[in-house]
């Protein structure tokens, strides 16, 4: 192999140099081997995790949650930076983009993954992420007044099909999961609803209570104390089964509606170029993390449900779930914010 070439003043003539195949192959061992070393002793220095929501949050929570577990487990600090903004894209956009060295992670919900880039320009696609895993999901539910004539899920269907009915429901926003996930459940059964959009699932269930639309729709934990308090009542759910927080709603199984299934899901990113080793590390650690006594009980406070994804099903997942909401927001005419 030619590694250099001279010309000389005075002679038109050229000094070639060779080396032997095996030692060129040598000096590029070596060349890699400092990279090799620092993934195989991964982590060596503390990790950032960026959490692209304010602090406080579900998605805040487990991710300390998990943090202090996998802490304990590696032997290295992991410390959580909340980078909010524009429904989680700018945090996220700051993962993908960090170096892939596995010191810069994030713990991140499905809505800026598989939802926000139907409605908004974003930086990032499946391919400038690894998924390493996901924690488990949380349904988003719909619910009515405890006067409302119906008591099942069935029930409430029969009630939306019924000719000259005029429903609306609350939900977080245009575009947002939540909307998204009730219009694929509606399409599915073949009923429309007018969807009322308010600023998170706080202000969806204060204009719920106030009589100003219908039915609730978001996420638990805004609504469960109203419906321990009488004032609401849940009955049906956007994941296929059911949820011990609401005893009387039942999931989309209960209608054949498994594949319609869309909720509020958390998982781990890294940078796609991440390597291997370090990107093995990271599975195995919070793995054992959210399998953990100690963070199911977090998720359980926060009427989450474990179900615990390595990285390849979590990226088949966010894949899914980003083109089938999308086939939605295609429907609805949802357009991209220039």
């Amino acid at each position: 192999m030619t590694i250099y070439t001279k010309s000389c003043r005075n002679d038109s003539r050229h000094i070639v140099f060779r080396l032997p195949l095996a030692l060129v192959g040598a000096a590029s061992a070596l060349l890699a081997l400092p990279a090799t070393l620092a993934a195989q002793n991964y982590p060596s220095r503390p990790v950032t995790m960026i959490v692209p929501a304010p602090t406080g949050g579900g998605t805040d929570v487990f991710a300390r949650v998990l943090a202090e577990i996998v802490e304990a487990d590696l032997k290295q600090k992991f410390v959580v930076e909340n980078r909010g903004g524009a429904g989680g894209t700018l945090g996220t956009t700051q993962i993908v983009t960090a170096k892939p060295d596995g010191y810069t992670i994030g713990f991140i919900w499905n809505s800026p993954l598989t939802t926000s880039p139907h409605s908004l320009n974003v930086a990032y696609t499946p391919d400038s992420y690894r998924a390493v895993m996901s924690v488990g999901y949380s349904s988003y539910v719909l619910c009515v007044r405890p006067d409302f004539p119906a008591e099942n899920a069935k029930e409430l269907v029969e009630k939306l099909k019924q000719p000259g009915t005029r429903y609306t429901y609350g939900n977080d926003g245009v575009g947002g999961t939540m909307q998204l996930a009730a219009e694929r459940v509606f399409s599915s059964i073949g009923v429309k609803l007018r969807g009322i959009p308010f600023a998170g699932a706080g202000e969806t269930a204060k204009n719920f209570l106030g009589g100003h639309v219908d039915f609730y729709g978001g996420s638990l934990p805004p609504i469960l104390p109203h419906v321990e308090a009488g004032k609401a009542k849940c009955l049906l759910l956007t994941s296929a089964g059911r949820n011990p927080s609401v005893p009387k709603a039942e999931g989309l199984s209960a209608l054949g509606l498994d594949k319609a299934e869309t909720v509020l899901w958390w998982g781990l990113i890294v940078p796609a170029a991440t390597p291997e080793a370090v990107f093995e590390t990271l599975q195995k650690a919070f793995i054992q993390a959210a399998a953990s006594d100690k963070f199911r009980d977090a998720m359980a406070k926060q009427g989450a449900t474990s179900r615990v994804l390595n990285g390849k099903a979590t990226d088949a997942l966010i894949r899914d779930e980003l083109a089938a909401l999308g086939a939605v927001a295609k429907e609805l005419g949802i357009e991209k914010k220039q």
